[in-house]
């Protein structure tokens, strides 16, 4: 193989060796996420995890009163569905473990040394999130919600329509309490200061409450129950950006400290 060849050869080899690394790390991912959802669909079992996220909504339900399944095969779907989604949440740190260790070799020493602590972070705040919505949020808005039903009518929910509901919600504040973790990002990669998002922490104020607005049911107390907390996670992030240094100021760092060792190695040879 001429020497042309060889240079040619060599960018496409790497490229299918991305490929196949990439493809061993999903597949790493995937099968985790398929052995824990066996293992709970075996045990506790698909129903009872169901029966644990409605249970919010069924206390605050009329004394007798069940959901119900409008669907011939929902009564199965639903609580696979819930039981896939559980998986998931608790191979979360793992997956994200497999995005970093193929990231990982493309990026320098004191980056690798903040991906890690960003992605176990980052998982931590949404389990979190969802957390914080079903312990919190659901007691409080099922309540008040159940509170103005008329008297006349029986509330009974569809299971379906309650998974939808639910994982909305936990998406939302999955991701809302992901906050920290974006402001330090910004901080990091120099693309904001921290001063100038203390400077527009006014409209990220406002945007919250639209956020809120969008992704909650129309009442007041499911808006504020999310607005507030991603309110405060920003400032909790910018006090946690105050101590990143930002990717130009590593830079000149490192310059500087590879400057000060090409000049000793310069100056011991000349010795």
């Amino acid at each position: 193989m001429s020497e042309t060849q060889e240079a040619a050869a060599g960018p496409k080899e790497g490229f299918i060796s991305h490929l196949v690394e990439l493809r061993d790390r999903l597949i790493k991912a995937v099968a985790a996420v398929v052995v824990v959802f066996v293992v709970l669909f075996l045990f506790p079992g698909a129903s009872v995890i169901y029966d644990f996220l409605a249970q919010p909504m069924l206390a605050t339900l009329p004394q007798g009163t069940r959901m119900i399944a409008t669907g011939v095969i929902t009564p199965f779907m639903v609580p696979v569905k819930v039981t896939m989604l559980a998986a998931f949440i608790l191979t979360l740190p793992f997956v994200l473990y497999q995005v970093w260790a193929f990231v990982a070799p493309g990026l320098y020493r004191h980056e690798q040394r903040l991906a890690l602590p960003l992605i176990l972070s980052s998982s931590l705040l949404f389990i979190i999130g969802m957390a914080f919505c079903y312990f919190v949020v659901f007691q409080t808005v099922f309540a008040f919600i159940s509170s103005f039903a008329p008297q006349s009518i029986t509330p009974a929910p569809d299971i379906e329509a309650y998974l939808n509901f639910v994982m909305t919600m936990f998406l939302a504040f999955g991701i809302t309490f992901e906050v920290p973790v974006v402001v330090v990002l910004l901080v990091r990669m120099g693309i904001m200061s921290v001063q100038k998002l203390r400077d527009i922490r006014g409209y990220v104020v406002v945007v919250a409450f639209v956020i809120a607005a969008i992704v909650t049911p129309p009442d007041v107390i499911s808006q504020f129950m999310l607005a507030v907390p991603l309110w405060v996670l920003y400032e909790i992030g910018l006090l946690v950006a105050t101590r990143i240094k930002p990717r130009e100021a590593d830079s000149d760092e490192l310059v500087k400290t590879e400057d000060k060792e090409s000049s000793a190695k310069n100056n011991d040879s000349g010795n």
